[in-house]
């Protein structure tokens, strides 16, 4: 599985750390301690990103899916 964050280049450093913990299913206290970080700062963060509107995309390796593999494909 990959995640990809569509629109990134729109978002500051931090707003990209956030966003990739928080769209990773992290509470707003999670993320906060793993980036040293106030819960409220988070909270401004991830709503200004989300404000400069990206979009996340998870990418699925067919198999995964159940779905054949043609040759050539990784």
């Amino acid at each position: 599985m990959h995640i990809e964050i569509r629109g990134a280049e729109k978002l500051s450093f931090r707003e990209r750390q956030v966003v990739a913990l928080k769209e990773s299913g992290l509470s707003n206290e999670e993320v906060a301690r793993r980036l040293n970080l106030s819960p409220s700062s988070v909270a401004t963060l991830y709503h200004r990103a989300r404000a400069k509107g990206y979009q996340v995309v998870i990418v699925l390796p067919g198999e995964i899916l159940g779905l054949p593999v043609e040759e050539g494909e990784d």
